[in-house]
Formats: structure tokens, C-alpha cells, sequence
């Protein structure tokens, strides 16, 4: 039996250890498409974070082994950090949306935050489309984008920055408390690819103010 018990501990121990590798390897991965902040990229402060979870790991395995003795010390050390790296993964959860904009357009999109159920991302004329707040909080991958045609107009996307593809903007509204809240980057045209133009739009005249919060 004790032989047994071992096998077991020794197999468990290796699942859960490609298990926690499998999730770091894929962490780092996606950290890498992650906006940073100031002069730090996104997988840099996202490596801190794992560097923190796997400092944190040890200890948390330890206090844990001196409640549950039979399990070895390194099972309970990949559970733990495969729960926290999954639990990470989930918090860097971006999804990818598919925006539709008028045939021929140039300008700034705004995505706004709105109190709509469904995203409507079928841009207006003026280039304003609205956003749940789940999505405007977990967005930031860079959307595919096409004209109400099909043509794919993604190359033409200029975003904010390097590291950070959508501009966070904030506008005050005059009919509604609060503020309207948008997500943005342009389209340019053909020949002014990956050259930002500085668009402006005055969301303030032109929002939906029934679809704000």
C-alpha cells in the first residue's frame, strides 16, 4: 500500500505540475499582447505578478502542508499555483470584437460605455459605437474592422500608442450625471498606414444620451 500511495502522489504530482507549466507558459504568452503602463510593458508588470504568485506559492504551500501532511510538498505547489494562474488567466480575458464602420470611412471610433445589453458595433456615421461594461472593462485586444461591405480595414487601425491599442477618453456630459466614458483608435486612410492623425470627435453633441448610464 505505501508503495501504491506513492505511485499515486508521484503521478498527481506530475499532472499537476504540466498542468501549472502549461498555464505559465500560455500567462506569458498573452502578457505579451497585454497594454503596460507608463514606460513598463504589460509582460514586464504581468511578470512581477507571476514572479509574486510563485514566491507566494511557496508559502502558501507550506502553511497548507501543516494541515494536510500526506500530499508531498510539490503537488500541493503546482495545485496551488495552476489555481492562481488560472484564476490570472481569466483576469487578462480580452475579448475580440468585430466592428463594422460605413464604406469609405476615415476618423476616430469611439466605443462608448453605454447601458446597452448587446454591444452594437456597427459604427454610425460619426464613428461612434456603444459598449456593455463587462466588455468596456475587460477590452483591450485589437478588433478586426470592416466596412459595411466586408473589406477588411484592420491594417488601417492606428491605436493609441505602441503597447496600447485603444485611448481610454473621458467627456463630460451635460444632460446626464457623470461622464461619458469611451474606448478609441483611428482609421486612416491607405496612404497614411500606422501614422496617427490625431481625429477628434465631440462625443458630447453626438452620443446616443439614452444608451449612457
Amino acid at each position: 500500500m505505501p508503495q501504491v500511495n506513492t505511485q499515486m502522489n508521484n503521478k498527481l504530482k506530475i499532472a499537476t505540475g504540466l498542468l501549472s507549466l502549461g498555464l505559465l507558459a500560455t500567462l506569458i504568452y498573452k502578457l505579451t499582447e497585454v497594454p503596460g503602463g507608463m514606460f513598463l510593458s504589460g509582460l514586464f508588470l504581468g511578470g512581477m505578478v507571476v514572479f509574486l504568485i510563485l514566491v507566494g506559492g511557496l508559502i502558501l504551500t507550506w502553511l497548507t502542508k501543516l494541515i494536510i501532511k500526506r500530499l508531498q510538498f510539490w503537488t500541493v505547489y503546482f495545485a496551488i499555483t495552476a489555481i492562481v494562474f488560472a484564476v490570472f488567466h481569466y483576469q487578462l480575458y480580452s475579448p475580440t470584437l468585430k466592428i463594422v464602420v460605413p464604406e469609405n470611412y476615415t476618423g476616430q471610433i469611439n466605443l462608448v460605455k453605454s447601458n446597452v445589453t448587446e454591444n452594437i458595433l456597427t459604427i454610425d456615421s460619426n464613428g461612434i459605437g456603444y459598449l456593455n461594461e463587462w466588455t468596456f472593462n475587460k477590452l483591450y485586444s485589437k478588433p478586426i474592422v470592416a466596412d459595411e461591405n466586408g473589406k477588411d480595414l484592420t491594417d488601417q487601425c492606428v491605436g493609441f500608442n505602441p503597447t496600447t491599442f485603444f485611448g481610454l477618453g473621458t467627456s463630460a456630459s451635460s444632460e446626464k450625471k457623470g461622464e461619458i466614458k469611451s474606448l478609441s483608435f483611428e482609421i486612416v486612410p491607405k496612404d497614411k498606414i500606422g501614422e496617427k492623425q490625431y481625429y477628434h470627435t465631440d462625443l458630447t453633441k453626438l452620443v446616443d444620451k439614452e444608451k449612457l448610464e
